[in-house]
């Protein structure tokens, strides 16, 4: 008697998740005059289903195994909440919490809610691993996601790999380096992003009327950065801005790198006063092209053109003027003209996101690139539970290798051990504007075109 309540409850379970799934895809498909028909349609579709799992779970409960499926599965993970990266670990934090939230609402996983134990590894590579040592064999915790900066997720993907564990993770985009066949990358640049970035920077900058021609590399030494600018010695691409650039007719009039955690600009900027380029590079995390711009501009230097590989957005833009006409990367930007692409749905994650931060005492409130990946590694998670419909760490694995997973943001997601999963990338180049980040390249995703230096 019980075995077959247990096999019906769980049939009429599956049928809850694939109706959830159905009214989902409807939202997604309906024409706005279907707006009411619509949402009544999902409405009924989930109550119902909701009613015949709860009236099969009343008729089959025991009172020694009330509250068994009630345990939540849980997913850790460490985030910088402290030290160097805390500015962009913060966004990771925010998203992941709302994520997670909305995924409670919404039923959870498999009808178990989900418990998100995060942890401090404050922004020391040492620490990440011990601390993912200890979600797993010690914490046993059910699933894991990475953590934030590239040298951080490549030792949580050692650990997982050495478990045999899963290991979505935000923006490690280092393809040559991520080798485990069951890590799956929230941000993708290709499998060769010391080409893929040069390249992309280089064409766009060439349709503009009067384009550089003479550029300077500013560098940390970082492993989340040093790449873009050296290349990849590990995948001999060929890659990296010091040999592309020439490759575009650009020279390079200086070269200068910088220890992680740099805090004296002061040489570099007189250095790159002196060399008078048409265009910085600062291939740099976090804050550090805002330490670079204070001090080309406590010597009245400001370059014609400036780009910076990753920073926190925040507070690149809190410098004002300056910062104006900045560039960088990007994979969304809730800019109108890109929100009217996506729909409500997204409309309601990006102003929630910006509710939620304003409330943290963030500065910068936006939904863009660092939390559209998170949003992405979690959705990786999610998508591949209820997928595999199953928590086995190699069933998990085999799912997304083989399925991919459907993403709000960056559509379908195929992963394929080849390319280290890395799936093919959406990702473009943005500019500050009046004070705003905007899409600005490929012309088809761009919310308006780059703008060129100011004359004079």
């Amino acid at each position: 008697m019980r075995q077959g309540c247990k096999a019906s409850l769980n049939t009429v379970r599956s049928y809850f998740t694939f109706t959830k799934h159905l009214a989902g895809r409807l939202g997604r498909l309906r024409p706005a005059s279907e707006e009411v028909s619509a949402v009544r349609t999902r409405t009924i579709i989930i109550r119902s289903s909701v009613a015949a799992v709860l009236i099969l779970a009343a008729a089959c409960s025991d009172p020694d195994e009330a509250g068994g499926d009630e345990e939540p599965i849980v997913v850790g993970s460490t985030l910088p909440l402290t030290g160097a990266f805390a500015a962009t670990g913060v966004i990771h934090q925010i998203a992941g919490e709302q994520f997670v939230e909305q995924l409670n609402a919404n039923g959870g996983l498999l009808g178990r809610p989900v418990e998100w134990r995060l942890l401090d590894d404050e922004s020391d590579q040492a620490q990440v691993t011990q601390l993912y040592e200890r979600l797993i064999n010690q914490d046993e915790v059910d699933l894991i996601i990475g953590p934030y900066a590239t040298p951080n997720i490549i030792a949580a993907v050692a650990v997982a790999e050495r478990a045999g564990y899963v290991i979505p993770q935000h923006t490690a985009v280092l393809a040559p380096l991520l080798t485990y066949e069951c890590q799956f990358p929230g941000w993708s640049i290709g499998p060769t992003p010391d080409v893929y970035v040069p390249e992309q920077l280089f064409e766009a900058l060439a349709s503009l009327p009067d384009p550089p021609t003479r550029l300077a590399l500013v560098t940390n030494e970082s492993g989340s950065a040093g790449f873009m600018t050296n290349g990849l010695a590990e995948a001999d691409t060929g890659g990296g801005m010091r040999a592309i650039a020439p490759e575009h007719g650009l020279e390079i009039a200086a070269d200068l790198p910088y220890p992680p955690g740099n805090q004296e600009w002061g040489s570099i900027a007189a250095q790159l006063r002196d060399a008078d380029p048409d265009l910085v590079i600062n291939n740099g995390l976090g804050v550090d092209p805002v330490g670079l711009i204070e001090a080309m501009e406590q010597l009245d230097y400001r370059p014609p053109m400036f780009f910076s590989l990753f920073p926190a957005p925040g507070p690149l833009l809190g410098l004002g003027e300056p910062a104006e006409g900045a560039l960088s990367v990007s994979i969304f930007e809730p800019n109108e003209p890109v929100l009217a692409q996506y729909g409500d749905e997204v409309r309601g994650i990006v102003d929630e996101f910006a509710q939620r931060a304003t409330d943290a005492g963030v500065a910068y409130t936006a939904f863009e690139t660092q939390a559209t990946a998170s949003w992405n590694t979690w959705e990786t998670l999610a998508g591949g539970v209820e997928g595999a419909d199953s928590l086995d760490q190699q069933v998990l694995c085999d799912h997304l290798r083989d399925n991919g997973v459907e993403t709000t943001f960056s559509g379908h997601l195929t992963f394929d051990p080849a390319v280290s999963n890395f799936w093919p990338s959406n990702q473009g180049l943005k500019q500050i504007q009046d004070g705003e980040w905007v899409m600005v390249w490929p012309a088809e995703r761009a919310a308006a075109p780059i703008q060129p230096p100011a004359a004079g």
